[in-house]
């Protein structure tokens, strides 16, 4: 028994169709998203587990024009882990140049920003109160490590960090 010779028979033009209502789907993803077609947008969010056991899901990407974060560039994918003693941020921060990224750490929050080159911008709520003068941050391979000493008292007035 042969092999029919209709079993691709209008493979290609299905292939086409597919094509095309890809192309649409992307055209309209990109001006619900508030971009240009054509450029390229991100959007996803990661999970992990609490140490009570509870998910805690966080958005990142620069596909939401309706934050603050989406208009000053694209979200750059975090986790924060919170010790006895300190606070530690990680932040993916791929294509920039260390002297580029500007780092601002108040009581209670954290923002990135990077405006050179591939834009970023993330303000990060902290989960304790923590000492801004304590924070100390690295950037090696396109990834940003903060940690900053928890703190016993309030201070409201912020540190900029500089980068090693």
């Amino acid at each position: 028994m042969g092999f029919p010779d209709d079993v691709f028979a209008g493979m290609e033009a299905e292939m086409e169709r597919m094509r095309a209502m890809m192309n649409r789907f992307l055209e309209e993803a990109s001006k619900a998203a508030g971009k240009e077609p054509g450029e390229p947008f991100v959007y996803g969010f990661s999970m992990r587990m609490t140490p009570d056991g509870k998910p805690q899901f966080q958005e990142f990407g620069n596909t939401r024009p309706f934050t603050p974060a989406a208009a000053e560039g694209r979200e750059p994918l975090t986790d924060v882990i919170e010790s006895k003693d300190a606070v530690s941020v990680t932040a993916e921060l791929p294509g920039v140049e260390k002297k580029d990224i500007n780092l601002h750490v108040a009581e209670r929050k954290i923002t990135i920003k990077v405006a050179e080159g591939r834009k970023y911008h993330k303000e990060i709520a902290l989960p304790a109160a923590v000492v801004p003068d304590s924070a100390k941050a690295t950037y090696k391979n396109g990834i940003l490590d903060i940690t900053i000493r928890r703190a016993g008292g309030p201070d409201d007035s912020g540190h900029r960090v500089q980068v090693q």
